[in-house]
Order: structure tokens, then C-alpha cells, then sequence
């Protein structure tokens, strides 16, 4: 059968689009809604035929309410109980008030500007369009934000993120450390970001073992090698700590680090690392923190990334990393040797 050369969304991202769409209407309303103005709102529904809507309606309904979100059946009419309307109740949906640490708000508000590219963009805000043209009542405070879609140079992310959600074995062809190619047939259980790269943990076919593969090591696009839902994965899956094993952070091979971090500072550093009971004087507005790693690399981009905030007291190899890089940067700017 020929490929379809469409650019169009895959199946999975249709579906997380509809019930996106699905959960603004039902957000965005203190009436409850009929099927009627339900299927006017959300773009899917209002192309598909009367059977077609509702059976994907159905389908919906049981989805959101498998992932935790209140959606209520109510009358629209008191006095007329014989037609359902539906809402979802804001006061359930809503999150508690949250206080945040310095360095996550930090994160948030970097998250916030990507939102503001994609916020309520295409087909959300068709939907909202239609609902007021319907005559609903909006709820301008109950709105909730949409997440964007994620970019990433790899041009394997799509197709790995989709089999992923969808547990599609997949094939691909795979430049290891070595710089051998290879081909591998996959499970995918999980896609982790982890230090700028995105990672797939999976069970390898061929090995009959899990595996763990950086997506820019990915040669060409993944291919479909099976049908979803054909294998489970596992409930215990933990992927960052096989990412870690994989990249020699497994803690069996730790250095102890040592470090003299500025108050306020490095904030990720702290949380993993525990206050030293080491001898000498620490400066007033300054820790000393320990933590033990596998491998010096990771921690030498990231205290080289606080810059003045963090020192290296030892190792004696991870000052030298770092002051390689702070080399490095100085050159690049035209500084001369240090």
C-alpha cells in the first residue's frame, strides 16, 4: 500500500487536539452544554456524520474522566430533565493554591513564553468562536491554559513520541557510541529529556533486554514493525534512573564531589546534594555541599553554567574540567589564556 504523503496531525495528536478542544468548551461554560452545541464547538465532531459523533463522544467522555477531570451530567432545563447537558465543575478541576521555590518559578515563566505562542491557537480558538456565536455564556476566569507542542531537532521525535503513546513496536536504524550503524527493533515504553537530549528506554527485540537510545543517534526516520497495543510496559519503569545507568550514573562507579555554592544559587545543585561536615571555613552567604556522581562530564556543564555562584573544592578532575571550559568561553570571546 502506498504511503500516505499527508502532513496533516498523526492519529494520536487528532485525538489529544479533539479532547483539548473538548475541555475548553466544557470549561468555558457555567451552563451545561447540550450534544447539540457540543458538537458545534469542537471542530472534529462537527465533520463527522450523527453516528460517527456519537460514538467518538462517548469515547471521549470515558477518557476524561479516566484521567481524573469532573465532567458532570446535569439537566439544562430544571423543569425539563429529558435532554443531558454537560460541564465540567470548575471548582474540582481547579488546583489548590501552590507556593513555588525561586528556581521553579524560574521555570515557569520560560514555560509561559512558549505558551504564549500556541495559547488557544487554530482550532481552540475556533472553538471558542463557536460557542459564543451559539449564545454561551463564557466563563472568562475558567479558562485553561494549552499546553504547546514540543520542538526538538530530531526529526525521529514524532514518530518515536507516537508509538510511545500508541505501544507500536517500531524499527530504525541506530549509530551507537562507536559510531557503528545498526538496526534495532524496539518496544518503546518511554521518551525522557534528560541534559538537553531526548532519550527513548525500550525493550530490545534483538537482545531480549531494555535499552536506552538517544534520539539524535537515530539514522532516518522510525518505521511501524507491529500493531499498538500489543505488549504492556512495565508498571515499575523507571526511566531517568535507566537513562542514568546508561550514561555511567548508576552510583556503583561514584566520585564524591565537593562544593562551595552561593546562597540563593543552584538550586538543582542543593537538591541533590546534602550539607558537608568537611573542615575549614565556609564564607558568610555560602554552603559547602557533597553529592556523589557517576560521571564528572554532566556536573561540569552545570557548574560551569552557575558560573561565580559555584566553586569546586574537589575533586581535583572536576576543577580542572571547568576551569577548561571557563577557558573555552573566555577564548571564544576573544579573552586571552587564563
Amino acid at each position: 500500500m502506498a504511503k500516505s504523503t499527508s502532513t496533516g496531525p498523526s492519529p494520536a495528536a487528532a485525538k489529544t487536539e479533539r479532547l483539548l478542544n473538548l475541555v475548553i468548551a466544557l470549561l468555558h461554560t457555567r451552563q451545561p452544554l447540550s450534544r447539540a452545541k457540543l458538537r458545534q464547538a469542537v471542530p472534529d465532531y462537527a465533520r463527522s456524520t450523527p453516528e460517527a459523533f456519537e460514538r467518538m463522544f462517548e469515547r471521549d467522555k470515558d477518557e476524561l474522566r479516566a484521567l481524573g477531570i469532573p465532567l458532570r451530567t446535569e439537566p439544562i432545563d430544571a423543569f425539563f430533565d429529558d435532554e443531558p447537558g454537560y460541564r465540567i465543575d470548575q471548582r474540582e478541576y481547579a488546583l489548590p493554591e501552590i507556593d513555588f521555590a525561586p528556581d521553579e518559578l524560574a521555570v515557569l515563566g520560560l514555560a509561559a513564553r512558549a505558551w504564549g505562542q500556541a495559547s488557544l491557537a487554530g482550532p481552540a480558538a475556533q472553538a471558542l468562536r463557536k460557542l459564543d456565536a451559539a449564545g454561551v455564556v463564557r466563563d472568562e476566569s475558567s479558562v485553561a491554559g494549552i499546553e504547546p507542542l514540543l520542538h526538538t531537532p530530531d526529526p525521529a521525535f514524532e514518530p518515536v513520541r507516537d508509538a510511545v503513546l500508541e505501544h507500536c513496536p517500531i524499527t530504525f536504524d541506530y549509530r551507537g557510541g562507536s559510531g557503528d550503524l545498526a538496526r534495532r527493533h524496539v518496544q518503546p515504553w518511554g521518551l525522557t529529556s534528560w541534559h538537553g537530549r531526548w532519550y527513548l528506554t525500550a525493550h530490545d527485540l534483538d537482545r531480549d533486554a531494555p535499552r536506552v537510545f538517544r534520539l539524535d543517534r537515530v539514522v532516518g526516520l522510525p518505521q511501524r514493525a507491529g500493531r499498538p497495543g500489543g505488549y504492556a510496559v512495565p508498571e515499575d519503569l523507571d526511566a531517568l534512573a535507566m537513562i542514568r545507568r546508561s550514561a555511567g550514573e548508576d552510583g556503583e562507579r561514584s566520585t564524591t564531589v565537593r562544593l562551595l555554592v552561593r546562597d540563593g544559587a543552584a538550586a538543582s545543585l542543593r537538591r541533590r546534594a546534602r550539607e558537608s561536615a568537611a573542615g575549614g571555613d565556609v564564607p558568610e552567604g555560602w554552603s559547602r555541599l557533597e553529592l556523589d556522581v557517576g560521571s564528572l562530564t554532566p556536573l561540569a556543564r552545570e557548574v560551569t553554567a552557575a558560573g561565580p555562584h559555584v566553586h569546586v573544592e574537589a575533586p581535583a578532575e572536576l576543577a580542572e574540567q571547568v576551569a577548561e571550559r571557563l577557558r573555552a568561553v573566555l577564548a571564544a570571546h576573544g579573552g586571552g589564556a587564563a
